[in-house]
């Protein structure tokens, strides 16, 4: 089977979205960027495939009359399964490269003295026999995680164990820590994908226990499929640094539009708001952008923002939206310079303002930034896309729908709910249309009658 993909390299995350002969969407993935860009591309191609794969067994239980609520909790049962042989792969990574920095025979071991590292060891081999054991709830059914990211979830849990490892057994917790730190480095490095689909969908399998006949035939069948790229192309943040060559690159601005059109084709504003850039972008019935304003030179008015307010305030970014929701008396922000935001956070808090109307005043203000961009690229038109990952944040949208609804009446604002995933979704378009351009035969064949 040929896919197209496109993938969007950002400054925070890499997404891809595969197309597959007909132009539907198969699958999608993202992953942390790393400092290996190529690595980065590889994971996020890794988890759209895994997704893909997962929709053809969907299709496949359709097809075979296994359908409905039985195929949706089959699916999402191996589909747990399968995060979770996953997650524990790469927990076994993690634990031989921690080992072989404390092995005084490694080339790579940390300075120290052999009683010293022995009970280091023992420190962190005891954690990740802990975070094994804990691995089950993790992904049982409707346990709730706040990543699915492994360098999220593992450290998380990683560092909480090692503050009471480090009580109990009078070890440093700057060591454990920092063993961790400079073995997820490694680890990230690493694939567990798409190449191991068969091993975890065949573990997760045997695990389940209430499971249809016929099932087991589809798994075996979809892991065994061949997908072929057929062609791909690459956008974002990073572009200049893909591992793409030169041709098979697009601009983001064009891969925003395109893909934005595609999810909401009555779309003629887009305005993203990604981790470090924000843009503001017009296009036409076709998705064609006709003009746009971009902010890239400072990480105020962007996720960047909200990721440095959330380590001040010793919050996940993803807690920052709900907080400022609480808010009753939103706090006026006259600056939103990311220089600044640590001590001007700071005062405010020693004023007596609550950190909820303090939030509350900086998504206002973040907000009131893409504002400015939005009217010099040429206003809000009917109707208008947010995309980028702070989309996800409702105080965001919240003031945005606001600002908006003030400002230029009573538009429809479109939010999808893989808005992250636009960019990536424009590069694919590209990377189709370059493919029927050359001659797709699966359209060949449907213009024709004939089987491809």
């Amino acid at each position: 089977m040929k896919y197209c993909v496109g993938i969007d390299l950002g400054s925070t995350t890499t997404k891809a979205v595969i197309l597959g002969e007909s132009g539907e969407i198969l699958g999608r993935g993202i992953t942390n960027s790393r400092s290996n860009y190529k690595v980065a591309c590889d994971v996020a191609l890794g988890e759209a495939l895994i997704n893909a794969r997962f929709a053809l067994a969907e299709i496949g239980l359709e097809q075979a009359g296994v359908a409905g609520e039985i195929g949706r909790r089959m699916l999402a049962a191996l589909e747990r399964g399968f995060r979770e042989q996953q997650y524990l792969a790469q927990l076994r990574a993690l634990e031989s490269t921690i080992g072989s920095f404390l092995d005084p025979e490694s080339a790579g071991a940390l300075a120290m003295s052999n009683g010293g590292s022995k009970k280091l060891a023992s420190a962190a081999e005891g954690i990740l026999q802990q975070m094994v054991a804990e691995t089950p709830a993790l992904y049982a059914e409707g346990a709730s995680r706040k990543s699915d990211f492994f360098r999220d979830l593992a450290g998380s849990r990683y560092l909480k164990l090692a503050e009471h490892a480090a009580r109990e057994l009078h070890v440093s917790f700057d060591r454990l820590a920092g063993l961790f730190d400079k073995a997820i480095l490694e680890v990230e490095n690493l694939s567990f994908g798409e190449e191991n689909f068969a091993v975890h969908a065949n573990a997760a399998l045997a695990a389940m226990d209430d499971k249809d006949p016929t099932f087991g035939r589809i798994v075996e069948e979809v892991a065994g499929i061949q997908l072929d790229r057929a062609r791909g192309v690459g956008t974002g943040y990073g572009r200049r640094t893909l591992p793409f060559p030169k041709e098979q690159i697009r601009s983001e601005i064009l891969c925003h539009g395109l893909g934005a059109h595609a999810m909401f084709p009555a779309t003629r504003t887009v305005l993203d708001i990604g981790g470090q850039d924000t843009k503001a972008i017009q296009v036409d019935d076709a998705g064609i952008v006709t003009s746009f304003q971009m902010n890239d030179r400072c990480a105020a008015g962007c996720g960047r923002y909200l990721g440095y307010i959330a380590d001040e305030m010793n919050v996940g970014v993803h807690e920052l939206g709900p907080i400022a929701c609480q808010s009753t008396r939103p706090v006026r922000i006259n600056s939103t310079c990311t220089v600044f935001a640590g001590a001007e956070l700071r005062e405010r808090l020693s004023l007596g303002e609550k950190r909820e109307d303090i939030l509350a005043g900086l998504h206002r203000a973040i907000i009131l930034r893409a504002m400015s961009l939005l009217a010099r690229s040429g206003g809000v038109a009917d109707q208008f896309t947010f995309t980028g990952g702070v989309a996800k944040n409702d105080a965001a949208v919240g003031a945005l729908r606001g600002l908006v609804n003030e400002n230029y009446g009573d538009v429809q604002m479109n939010i999808s709910p893989d808005s992250i995933y636009t960019g990536a979704l424009g590069a694919a378009l590209f990377a189709r249309r370059e493919w029927r351009e050359d001659g797709n035969p699966a359209e060949q064949a449907a213009a024709t009658g004939e089987q491809a």
